[in-house]
């Protein structure tokens, strides 16, 4: 995301208008009277304030969008779920009074979202995987394996039992892939609901009965449980 599309988002707008202001004008008026001059002291005021609300501009790159009608189920199922949630996450955040609390709530469903968009590629992978067994087509290289084992006991020969131990490597093959895929749908399937469970504590942490600390310490830990797994369905690719 570039600076100026940086700029112009309604966290930044909020950041501008915020507590902020404040800090910059304490800061200016603390250093007037220790004794800067004021000709110093307004810009340090001002730098602050600055600095205040870039670390507040929301960071990252431009993602290409999600798109689940690109994929077959599970993973179709999967990201729109999380989508669904994600969009409940907005609406509760942006419904939250601006302040400290906000601005928080605003860095925290930055990380969500990341973690969302690792979901997404995990969800890509395991449809790629789902592609690749139905290519080996399992159901056609057991009807062939059959027929093979059928030949060798009427008319053995090295060149079938060559055959046969081809056919049985690809079949194994499409099990290791099965398994794979199956492993990686249930972590995200446990990663999509954790995600909801999140988005509903979310309600609470918005009106302050929540632990906040505690909140933002547990999407932290799903985000990275995220990314760990799209690294690890990411190794699983030929190098």
């Amino acid at each position: 995301m570039a600076l100026r599309d940086r700029f112009y988002t309604p966290v930044t707008a909020r950041a501008i208008l915020s507590w902020r202001i404040v800090l910059g004008v304490v800061v200016m008026a603390g250093a007037w009277l220790i004794g800067v001059p004021a000709w110093a002291a307004i810009p340090l005021g001002v730098i602050v304030y600055a600095l205040a609300v870039l670390a507040a501009m929301p960071r990252g790159t431009a993602r290409p969008p999600m798109d689940p009608f690109t994929l077959g189920e599970p993973w179709r199922r999967f990201v729109q779920g999380a989508q669904r949630a994600e969009r409940q996450l907005h609406r509760t955040v942006s419904g939250t009074r601006d302040g400290p609390l906000r601005d928080r709530l605003d860095s925290i469903v930055t990380r969500l979202d990341h973690g969302m968009h690792e979901a997404w590629e995990v969800a890509k992978r395991g449809d790629e995987i789902d592609g690749a067994i139905r290519r080996l087509d399992p159901t056609a290289l057991r009807a062939r394996l059959r027929t093979f084992e059928e030949q060798a006991v009427s008319d053995p020969s090295p060149e079938l039992d060559e055959a046969i131990a081809s056919v049985r490597r690809q079949l194994e093959a499409a099990d290791r892939l099965r398994i794979l895929s199956n492993q990686t749908a249930l972590k995200l399937r446990l990663g999509q609901t954790r995600f909801e469970e999140l988005v509903a504590r979310a309600e609470e942490v918005a009106v302050g009965v929540s632990d906040t600390d505690r909140y933002e310490s547990d999407v932290r830990a799903l985000v990275d449980e995220l990314e760990a797994l799209r690294l690890a369905v990411e190794d699983t690719r030929d190098p």
